[in-house]
C-alpha cells in the first residue's frame, strides 16, 4: 500500500527543496516554467525500512499573487483527502503570515495527521523565532533546514511514528490491472463494458484502500483484479487543478497494481495530464498498455491510426516499446483485445530468463558492438544475469562499469527488448564491477 506524504504550504517556503532532500534528487527545480511539472511532483523515499511516496504541491501554484491563496486552498483540500500524512511547511525567516493561518485552519479541521515544519532554521536565533508558529495551533514544531538537511532525520522519525504500519490484507495472487487516465477518458465506462452483463461473476473485494475499488474479473479464461480509482468518478465539480488532482488520485491506484491501462481520449490526444500519469507508471516500473478510446469519433483516412500512434510514441520517448490499441468503449470495439494485451504485458513483466540463455544471446551482441573506449580505457563485459527483483532488472558485470555511458545502456536495453520481448514493460539495466 502507498504511504503518501504531501508537502503543503504557501509559495517560496522551501517545499521543492525539501522534496529534493527526501527523494535525493534535483528534479523539483524551483521555477515557474510550464511543462516541467510531470517530473517534479512525485518521488519516493524510504526511512528505517519504510517506503513512502512524496507529493510536492509547489509545482502547481501558478499565476499572480492574488490567486495564490485560492490555489493553495484547493491543493491543501486535495492533499487532506488523498495523503496519509501532511507536512505543513512554514518559513521562519518571514514568520506567520495570513496565508499560513488560513492553511492551518483547514488542516486543524481535517482528521489527517499534520506535522508543522518550520524551515530555514539554520542558527540559534531562528530556533527562537520559530516558536511563534505555536500560534497556528498545530502542536509541536519540527525545526529543519531543507537546504542543508539539519533536522530532517527527526522529522522523518515522526512521519514513521504517525503513519501506522500497513495492515496486511488478503492478497490474491492474481494480476492487478489498474485503469488510469484523466477524468472523462472513459475509465468507468471501460470497466462497465467489461463487467456489465455478467455481474454474477464479479466480486467486490473490500479492505484494499479507501478510494480504490478492486473488482475480480474471471471471464473467458482470464482471472485478474481490475483496480479503479472510485472517487474520481464522483468528483464532477473538480475543474481547476485537474492535472494535480489526477496525479494525486493516480498514485495509490498505480502503486497497488501490476499493469496500468492508460486510457486516452482520441478527440483530445495525449495531454500533459496523460504524460504525468504515464510517468508515474513508468517510475513505478509497472507494465503499461495505452488505449486510445472514442476512436469511433475520429475521421479516418488510410494511415490515420499509424500517424496517431507515431505522434504518441514521439512524446513518450525514450520509452516507446508500448502496445497502443484503438478502442471504442461505447461500441465495445476491441475492449477484449485490450484485456488480452494487458495480460500479455503482465506475463512479460513476470518472465525470468535463464542466465545461460542471457549470456548466450547477449555476449555475442556485446562482442560485435562493445562499449566505446573512454579516456583510453576499454570496457570488457564478461557476464550477465537477471536480478531477483519484482520487475525485470539485469546486471552486466564489467571490468570498468563506470565508463559505460547512457547511450550504450540504451543500446543494451533495446537489444534485450528485441531478443526477449519486453513490450509494455519498463526494464532496468545495471553495470557492475565483476
Amino acid at each position: 500500500m502507498a504511504n503518501i506524504v504531501a508537502i503543503v504550504g504557501r509559495p517560496n517556503v522551501g517545499k521543492s527543496t525539501l522534496f529534493n532532500r527526501l527523494t535525493k534528487t534535483r528534479t523539483a527545480i524551483v521555477d515557474s516554467v510550464a511543462g516541467v511539472t510531470r517530473d517534479r511532483i512525485y518521488g519516493k523515499f524510504d526511512w528505517v525500512g519504510r517506503d513512502f511516496s512524496v507529493i510536492d504541491t509547489g509545482g502547481y501554484v501558478r499565476g499572480s499573487d492574488d490567486v495564490f491563496e485560492e490555489e493553495i486552498r484547493k491543493q491543501v483540500e486535495i492533499a487532506i483527502e488523498e495523503a496519509n500524512i501532511i507536512l505543513f511547511l512554514v518559513d521562519t525567516e518571514q514568520g506567520v503570515t495570513g496565508m499560513d493561518q488560513e492553511v492551518a485552519m483547514l488542516l486543524r479541521k481535517s482528521k489527517k495527521p499534520v506535522i508543522l515544519v518550520a524551515n530555514k532554521v539554520d542558527n540559534s536565533m531562528r530556533q527562537t523565532q520559530s516558536a511563534e508558529f505555536y500560534s497556528l495551533g498545530l502542536g509541536e514544531i519540527f525545526n529543519i533546514s531543507a537546504m542543508n538537511g539539519s533536522g530532517t532525520g527527526e522529522l522523518l522519525d515522526e512521519v514513521v511514528k504517525q503513519v501506522p504500519e500497513d495492515v496486511e490484507v488478503e492478497d490474491l495472487d492474481i494480476p492487478k490491472i489498474a485503469i488510469v487516465g484523466r477524468p472523462n477518458a472513459g475509465k468507468s465506462s471501460f470497466i462497465n463494458a467489461l463487467t456489465g452483463e455478467e455481474r454474477n461473476i464479479v466480486t467486490e473485494i473490500a479492505g484494499t484502500t479507501r478510494d480504490s475499488i478492486h473488482t475480480r474479473y474471471n471471464l473467458f479464461g482470464k482471472d485478474f483484479l481490475l483496480v479503479d480509482t472510485a472517487g474520481l468518478r464522483k468528483k464532477t465539480k473538480v475543474h481547476e487543478n485537474l492535472e494535480f488532482y489526477s496525479v494525486m488520485r493516480s498514485v495509490r491506484t498505480i502503486e497497488n497494481s501490476d499493469v496500468c491501462v492508460l486510457l486516452l481520449d482520441a478527440t483530445r490526444g495525449l495531454e500533459s495530464q496523460d504524460l504525468s500519469i504515464f510517468s508515474l507508471a513508468e517510475k513505478n516500473k509497472k507494465g503499461i498498455v495505452i488505449l486510445v478510446n472514442k476512436w469511433d469519433l475520429v475521421e479516418k483516412e488510410t494511415n490515420t491510426a499509424k500517424e496517431y500512434k507515431n505522434k504518441i510514441l514521439q512524446r513518450l520517448e525514450p520509452f516507446t516499446d508500448i502496445p497502443i490499441i484503438f478502442v471504442s468503449v461505447l461500441n465495445k470495439q476491441r475492449i477484449f483485445q485490450a484485456v488480452e494485451e494487458a495480460m500479455n504485458v503482465y506475463n512479460r513483466r513476470e518472465q525470468r530468463i535463464a542466465t545461460s540463455k542471457l549470456n548466450d544471446t547477449m555476449l555475442p551482441i556485446i562482442e560485435g558492438n562493445p562499449p566505446p573506449a573512454s579516456k583510453g580505457k576499454y570496457v570488457k563485459i564478461k557476464f550477465v544475469t537477471q536480478l531477483p527483483t519484482r520487475t525485470p532488472s539485469f546486471a552486466f558485470f564489467a571490468n570498468l562499469p563506470q565508463y559505460v555511458k547512457e547511450p550504450y545502456k540504451r543500446f543494451i536495453e533495446n537489444k534485450l527488448r528485441e531478443q526477449f520481448d519486453f513490450t509494455g514493460v519498463p526494464i532496468q539495466v545495471y553495470f557492475r564491477q565483476k
